[in-house]
């Protein structure tokens, strides 16, 4: 329940401060006093778009707090307890505009975005404007209202849910299909390139090894040549090997009678016997090498086989291996897209059926709603002065290529307002009495029905009067009954309904405007409801006939 507003520096309020209570609350007061800017400031607290216009002149800022309590009400505590915003029963939200443009907000003293605001503004308050009859004729607004009167919200939610998931699979599903006879072309060519490479059959060292053989054999005969000419130099009478053993033998002899030449004849007789080993690895390597020009051939066509397939996919010969690997992973991506695809369509049918599932349930309880909100609202006509009204919500399936988030139904509020005519939309049967005083049976009808504890009605009596507008006053006096009422109205039939009266006025100094809010009682409150029968001067009349309106509610 709403126990407190507080608004300051918004539009011709400067301060004010308005406590509220448990009932039908009456505002009331002449026109442009500022009635509706209680409800304007309301919104703003509850998550309603803000205007810089809004703040008053010469001020920097406007600031409106609005006092909840919530202790009978657990989905917003709990709704207040997931977002760590809880307090003890308490629901404090503020909104602050700002001058340039920007707007601060609050939830029990934290930081909060609008989507907070909005998001538990729903759970605590109801606004019926004035301008309800012409929102009315909206077919979304029809079935929002259907929806809300059905009280099947979750129903809606996991609908909505079902579809978008649905939807985003089969977005991809059809991407995927677009994209077939592209993926289908790769699959091929990645298949032959594969084939192609594979048939190369590049072993692991293989290119290394071919390297080096090839290097051997293609230099045999110069290699043949200066191992020969080695050879030469060191065995020929005359080479290095008989002149290391002539020096030896010589020495050897000396040695005998100066031990000091020991040491190098040792020397020469080690040179000696590694310049023997090393020509007999000269012999045995040159009579191993031989002169294949087969060999030298088939290594030659098989580099340039390498050579010529690394040139057809612009990479180094060495890379052949790796790039084999990266084009084998790609395919066993692209084939494992068909499995995802089949998959994918399954899944697609699935959730098809997930949200049929849920549209059909969701119409089921729409078209059961539909006949109580008909009956109620038909009802409510008759006692607002319409004997042969009749309403009809009708709920009408869709093909289902149409579907959406709302489901499978068109919902359509169809009205007779004569004997003998069939019901038909509202904006061809209707004028703009009757659209009121439908627009008004309907509000009452869903209020009736709604878990919100706070409804505020601004100036929905527009259109009515007479005995009429006191059958109004009484309809949402026994809502009040139930729930907190807030009604902003000129009618006095209206007013008298009450539990509580407030009046709004302007008052002025001559340099500014200020705007009042004053509790009425007792003689103060039959004085405005003789001033709201009508003209300039109040006669005994006219008050005791307000008197006796006042008592009348009371009695």
């Amino acid at each position: 329940m709403l126990q407190q507003i507080n608004i300051k520096d918004l539009a011709i309020v400067s301060s004010l401060e308005v406590e509220l209570f448990p009932g039908m609350t009456v505002l009331t007061g002449e026109t442009g006093a500022g009635k509706s800017i209680l409800v304007d400031a309301l919104g703003l607290v509850l998550g309603d778009r803000a205007d810089t216009g809004m703040i008053r002149n010469d001020c920097d800022r406007a600031e409106i707090t609005a006092i909840f309590d919530i202790r009978e009400l657990p989905a917003v505590n709990q709704w207040l307890e997931e977002n760590t915003l809880d307090d003890d029963g308490q629901c404090i939200i503020r909104r602050v505009l700002l001058r340039n443009g920007s707007s601060r907000a609050y939830i029990n003293g934290s930081p909060a975005p609008l989507k907070s605001l909005q998001a538990i503004g729903e759970q605590l308050v109801d606004i019926h404007g004035q301008h309800a009859h012409q929102s009315l004729l909206r077919r979304q607004h029809q079935r929002a209202l259907l929806d809300e009167y059905a009280g099947h919200g979750k129903l809606c939610q996991e609908t909505a849910r079902c579809y978008l998931t649905w939807r985003e699979a089969e977005q991809e599903l059809a991407t995927l299909r677009s994209n077939e006879a592209e993926r289908s072309a790769r699959i091929d060519l990645l298949r032959y390139q594969i084939n192609e490479l594979n048939s190369l059959e590049l072993g692991e060292n293989e290119l290394a090894e071919l390297l080096q053989e090839h290097g051997l054999l293609s230099n045999a005969g110069n290699i043949i040549e200066h191992c020969n000419s080695a050879l030469n130099l060191l065995d020929d009478e005359d080479a290095a090997l008989s002149r290391i053993n002539r020096a030896y033998n010589e020495l050897q002899e000396l040695s005998g009678m100066d031990s000091g030449l020991k040491s190098a004849c040792d020397l020469l007789d080690s040179a000696a016997i590694q310049v023997s080993e090393a020509l007999s690895s000269l012999r045995h390597y040159a009579d191993n090498l031989e002169l294949d020009p087969a060999r030298l051939d088939h290594l030659d066509q098989r580099l340039q086989e390498i050579h010529d397939l690394a040139r057809k996919y612009r990479c180094k010969p060495e890379e052949i291996p790796a790039l084999l690997q990266q084009l084998q992973e790609e395919l066993g991506q692209l084939e494992q897209s068909d499995t995802h695809l089949t998959a994918l369509a399954t899944q697609v049918d699935t959730l098809w059926n997930d949200y049929l599932g849920n549209a059909r349930k969701l119409s089921q309880s729409r078209q059961e709603a539909a006949e109580r909100l008909a009956q109620q609202v038909s009802d409510c006509m008759r006692t607002l002065d319409m004997p042969n009204g009749q309403f009809v919500a009708q709920v009408t399936p869709v093909a289902q290529d149409k579907a959406t988030t709302n489901g499978l139904d068109q919902i359509d509020f169809l009205v007779s307002a004569n004997p003998g005519q069939p019901p038909k939309p509202l904006a061809k049967v209707a004028s703009g009495g009757e659209l009121s005083r439908i627009s008004l049976a309907i509000q009452v009808a869903t209020a009736s029905c709604t878990q919100v504890p706070t409804l505020i009605f601004d100036e929905v009596d527009v259109g009515i009067g007479g005995g009429t507008a006191e059958i109004v006053g009484r309809l949402l006096r026994q809502i009040g009954d139930s729930r907190q009422v807030l009604c902003v109205t000129h009618l006095p039939q209206v007013a008298s309904q009450g539990h509580q009266h407030l009046r709004i006025e302007k008052a002025s100094n001559g340099q500014e405007t200020r705007t009042q809010v004053g509790r009425l009682d007792g003689d103060s409150r039959i004085d405005e409801i003789a001033r709201m029968l009508g003209g300039v001067e109040i006669t005994a009349q006219t008050l005791s006939h307000a008197r006796e309106m006042v008592e009348r509610t009371n009695s």
